[in-house]
């Protein structure tokens, strides 16, 4: 993610692969901070699809934790 700083304003979305063509919930517009706080509330199950979106790149939550 090219984007690291905490201020940086994010997109924090979940992609449900269960529906077809996968549908896409935004559970937040805000800082990277709050996106990753508000990440890390959600059940595991949930935590698989979710994704944050900066203006220049996209990454899967649970990929920029072991990062």
């Amino acid at each position: 993610m090219r984007t690291t700083f905490s201020d940086a304003t994010v997109r924090l979305y979940h992609l449900d692969s269960a529906s077809e063509g996968g549908a896409a919930t935004t559970l937040i517009y805000g800082s990277l901070a709050q996106a990753l706080a508000l990440a890390a509330e959600q059940p595991e199950d949930v935590q698989d699809g979710l994704f944050i979106a900066t203006d220049n790149d996209v990454v899967a939550y649970l990929d920029l934790l072991e990062g």
